[in-house]
């Protein structure tokens, strides 16, 4: 800022002011010396109070506006602290300092050192402080005969505006951080914790967190400023804090700046926080309710001149404006993000122990252990949490003489709840319809019928095996095989060769009647039937994200030639893994059927008798 007294016209003081000069020439003392060298018009009107100090830091010169601000000062009196704020005498001593300096050979403006004063800063050309409540710099200039003129600027709008733009910045430097950090977790207690720790580093001395439990009692999270963490759900209502109940409720924030002790409850307190000047309670509101309640808690201590309030000169006071509107457009700006955050969290925790409880129901049953008949089964679910649904399978033993062990494979569309709700009802029915109906092809219409009498308007596929009691003398077990919509079963036999079943049939839950062909099969000791879902062929991995795809699970069938069903189930499962190579994939459902192993396999040399059909 260029220094005001650049374009006003000082008139020169008389080389005789000083009052040793006066005094020789008999006047009346040095400010009658002072008096009889007046301002000239522009310097004495000037809006800028100027005050011209000599070599000695006596005052030479006094305008309307300095007497006005500082009725103190007269020409003749020494500038000390007794007539001027201490920022503005150490400066004027300072630049003194710097021209005697100079006057020895030091070059450059008033000086070059830097003074400070009581709450103001100086360096010799220009001073900064607090006078009556407001804010002020003074600008040095040399007059003739070493006087020195000092113009004060009002900067206290200047200061002001320069407070409220960095406030508005770090305000929203805060709030950022605070945003990303709060949608960083999809934990609630995650998400109250950080909305406690972030409330007690930027908004208060300490914040208090308050959910209500579904007793409704109160889940307390308590964050001090130094880092300290409590959490606690104490035997104790609400209602006992005032403001907390209708915050909870949706109610503004409510203020308390002047607090009862004995009516904020001991449990809402950080332990060794003592006791609080003010606090704020402030409602978290999140998507279709209230998240909790935030309580911000503020210690007593410091504090400024308020408006109208007369300062102490050396005191900076600043320009006494009330700023908590902003800090609190920061609090109810902040509190909204917290418990959107909080809300969000609470609600996707709430739907993963909804599908954490539809998937226990769905998992597959223990494998019953039929004579002569090895099972196994491996169900992979989907990686995210909200896919549950899809596919299944159940294994219903044999429950009486001339009955078949029957074992059902299925994927139904979709995922989800939805999905889920259909797989437990298509579950519920098979087993059912398998009660009064063995036929393959019936029963799949029958279901057909039932799906297609509900509201919903998704489909499955599926695929049947069915088999009784191994031959006694040969241990072969014959197989039956349907498939409607679903991918056929394939056959390992006994020379690694692999198969897929004949058979085919329409999805079921879209046609108005379902069609489907069963095959007919007979397995070896030691071969295999293995019954799986599109999550194994459509398992995308490998080097260039290609699907498993049949050709790779038919290899990866032949390969397990001669094992017990429990390690060709393992196996195909372990070859499926290393091609996902971590990557996402949907359920993947295996069940193996093996006709027990009666000889070493050495002895069956891998071939079938000559003369014999599968």
């Amino acid at each position: 800022m260029p220094c005001p007294c650049s374009s006003v016209s000082n008139p020169p003081l008389s080389p005789d002011v000083s009052g040793d000069a006066h005094a020789q020439a008999g006047g009346g003392g040095p400010a009658a010396a002072y008096h009889r060298a007046p301002a000239g018009p522009a310097v004495e009107s000037a809006p800028a109070p100027l005050v011209a100090v000599d070599r000695r830091g006596r005052v030479s010169l006094v305008n309307a506006a300095a007497r006005v601000l500082l009725p103190g000062l007269v020409p003749g009196v020494p500038l000390d602290d007794g007539v001027a704020p201490g920022w503005l005498v150490s400066a004027v001593r300072g630049g003194h300092r710097g021209q005697d300096a100079g006057a020895a050979g030091t070059t450059g403006a008033v000086g070059t050192g830097e003074a400070t004063g009581t709450a103001g800063t100086a360096t010799a050309a220009a001073a900064h402080g607090p006078l009556r409540g407001r804010a002020f710099t003074a600008y040095a200039a040399p007059l003739p005969d070493g006087h020195t003129a000092w113009w004060l600027s009002d900067v206290t709008g200047r200061e002001d505006a320069e407070r409220s733009l960095r406030s508005e910045r770090e305000s929203t430097a805060f709030l950022a951080r605070a945003s990303a950090r709060l949608q960083a977790s999809l934990n609630p207690r995650r998400c109250v914790v950080a909305t406690a720790r972030l409330a007690a580093d930027h908004l208060a001395d300490a914040a208090v967190v308050v959910r209500l439990s579904r007793d409704r009692r109160p889940e307390v999270t308590r964050a001090v400023s130094d880092g300290r963490l409590e959490e606690e759900t104490p035997s104790a209502a609400v209602e006992e804090m005032p403001g907390l109940a209708e915050a909870l409720a949706g109610f503004p924030p409510v203020s308390f700046r002047s607090v009862d002790p004995g009516r904020v409850p001991a449990w809402l307190l950080p332990s060794g926080f003592g006791r609080p000047a003010s606090l704020t309670v402030v409602p978290l509101p999140g998507s279709g309710g209230i998240a909790g309640a935030m309580v911000l808690l503020r210690r007593a201590g410091g504090g400024s001149a308020g408006p109208g309030e007369d300062a102490d000169p050396g005191e900076d006071t600043g320009s006494g404006e009330d700023t908590g509107s902003g800090e609190d457009a920061v609090t109810r700006i902040f509190a909204a993000r917290a418990g959107a955050a909080i809300s969000a969290a609470a609600l996707y925790a709430e739907q993963v122990a909804t599908v954490a409880v539809l998937q226990r129901e769905l998992l597959p049953p223990a494998l019953p252990h039929p004579e002569g008949v090895e099972l196994a089964g491996a169900y992979r679910p989907a990686q995210s949490a909200q896919s549950v649904g899809g596919d299944f399978y159940d294994v219903h033993p044999a429950d009486g003489p001339g009955r078949d062990t029957d074992i059902v494979l299925g994927d139904v569309a979709g995922k989800g709840p939805e999905a889920a709700v259909l797989t437990g009802k298509i579950r519920n029915t098979l087993t059912a319809l398998r009660l009064v109906e063995s036929d393959h092809v019936r029963l799949l219409d029958l279901l057909n019928r039932a799906l297609l009498s509900g509201p919903q308007d998704r489909f499955v596929t599926l695929v049947l095996a069915s088999f009784g009691a191994p031959d006694p003398a040969t241990g072969r077990v014959a197989l039956r095989l349907t498939s409607a919509g679903h991918p056929p079963p394939l056959l390992l036999r006994l020379d690694g060769t692999v198969e897929a079943a004949r058979t085919s049939g329409t999805l079921i839950g879209v046609l108005p009647e379902a069609s489907a062909t069963t095959c007919s099969t007979v397995l070896l000791p030691g071969e295999t039937c293995l019954l799986y879902s599109d999550g194994v062929t459509e398992a995308r991995g490998g080097p260039y994200g290609e699907m498993f795809g049949e050709e790779r699970l038919a290899e990866a069938l032949a390969s397990c030639a001669g094992l017990h069903a429990l390690a060709v189930v393992e196996r195909v499962g372990m070859l499926t893994s290393e091609w996902l190579a971590g990557r996402e994939h949907d359920d993947i459902a295996l069940v193996a059927v093996t006709a027990a192993h009666r000889t070493p396999l050495s002895a069956v040399g891998g071939a079938v008798r000559s003369g014999e059909e599968r």
